[in-house]
């Protein structure tokens, strides 16, 4: 039998195919190729790659909130250190001057967004007068951070850090 050409109209591999039986059939279904899964697989690229963004991104989005959050906590109490001082000095007195400093500190912490709950005021004076001209009156302002969005956070003490600021004024001769 002569070899048969394509012109021919016979069909040689279809003959061969059929002459193997069901293991032939096994072995075809194998080896269709890359690309012979795409149909089962089709949208599973987007759902890993969904799974994994979340997955990183969540944990990255909340670390940059919590530093947002001391650097706010950061320049609250720097500010509320420096005006309270500013006050205190301008006083007649040191307890009016006290009451001012802590009005002054619970205003700045306000101002960004901290409740006056997680700070405290301490006051030295060198001299002891804290009244006297030439007087070194120093403020320290500790604000505790808490972890955003912890709604079981003051239970269990779970706080984003401890900050505190020091600022000094000289009372002045005249008032």
């Amino acid at each position: 039998m002569p070899p048969s050409s394509p012109s021919d109209g016979s069909n040689a591999d279809a003959d061969a195919a059929a002459d193997d039986g069901p293991a032939a059939d096994a072995d075809a279904a194998a080896d269709d190729g890359p690309g012979a899964d795409d149909a089962v697989e089709r949208g599973s690229a987007v759902v890993e790659f969904t799974f994994l963004s979340l997955l990183l991104m969540v944990p990255v989005v909340y670390f940059i909130i919590t530093i947002g959050q001391l650097q706010g906590g950061s320049f609250a109490v720097v500010g509320a250190a420096e005006q309270a001082a500013k006050v205190y000095v301008a006083q007649p007195d040191a307890a009016s001057g006290r009451a001012a400093a802590e009005q002054a500190v619970q205003l700045a912490l306000a101002d960004h967004g901290h409740p006056a709950e997680n700070a405290s005021l301490e006051t030295s004076c060198n001299p002891a007068d804290c009244s006297a001209a030439g007087t070194a009156v120093t403020v320290t302002v500790r604000l505790t951070v808490p972890l955003p969005f912890v709604p079981f956070g003051d239970a269990l003490r779970l706080d984003a850090g401890h900050l505190s600021a020091t600022a000094t004024q000289i009372v002045g001769r005249f008032r």
